[in-house]
């Protein structure tokens, strides 16, 4: 369904044949964590995002899973190996 409030003429996905399916009616403006994502679009309550409705609560909880600004690294810790199980798996288990 074509969008007639925020987004004029663009496919909304929150909206169903009885109007926007959304608490408040409508979409709400990004916020600064916002700021540099690919997803942002323009409308005429300003940006907003294309992906989610409410930006703000995606960002509560830490990083917004539709950030495509943001980049997560993953710390790698150094595992310890049994030495005794290490070179059991190495030998494949057979006996002789």
């Amino acid at each position: 369904m074509q969008c007639q409030t925020v987004l004029p003429g663009t496919e909304c996905t929150f909206m169903a044949k009885n109007g926007c399916v959304l608490p408040e009616g409508s979409c709400q403006a990004v916020v600064d964590n916002c700021e540099g994502c690919e997803k942002i679009v323009e409308g005429s309550i300003g940006k907003v995002c294309g992906a989610y409705p409410y930006p703000s609560k995606k960002w509560a909880n830490g990083i917004c899973n539709y950030a495509t600004h943001v980049k997560v690294e993953l710390k790698v810790e150094d595992i310890k190996v049994n030495p005794l199980k290490a070179s059991k798996k190495a030998s494949g288990g057979k006996k002789k």
